[in-house]
């Protein structure tokens, strides 16, 4: 299967972060793609992403119906959990720096 610029591999290992501040979506995906030095990919349609390194990227879950922060950011890779652990990390550390209060990273598998 091919999505994106890489072609995917298989399984899906994910790693979250939350974030607790009022935020769209986009405007997320727009600091995110700030943060490593990327752009939006599909943006506009439902499952915008943003590249982080070759086989990782991260998406955003806004809650629905108005309910309040926070957000999650979901850092996946196809190829390890590890890869995926190594990105969020390093996505998080970024946007510390650009002033926001993320939580650490946590693990799961999608």
């Amino acid at each position: 299967m091919r999505r994106g610029r890489f072609a995917m591999t298989g399984a899906l290992h994910a790693v979250t972060l939350v974030v607790d501040m009022p935020i769209t979506k986009i405007d997320a995906l727009d600091v995110i793609a700030f943060a490593a030095d990327g752009g939006v990919e599909d943006a506009g349609t439902a499952r915008p992403r943003v590249w982080l390194a070759p086989h990782a990227w991260a998406e955003v879950e806004i809650p629905k119906f108005a309910d309040p922060p926070p957000f999650a950011i979901d850092v996946y890779s196809d190829v390890s959990g590890e890869v995926a652990w190594a990105q969020a990390r390093r996505l998080h550390d970024a946007l510390e720096r650009l002033g926001w209060d993320v939580e650490p990273p946590r693990a799961g598998v999608r």
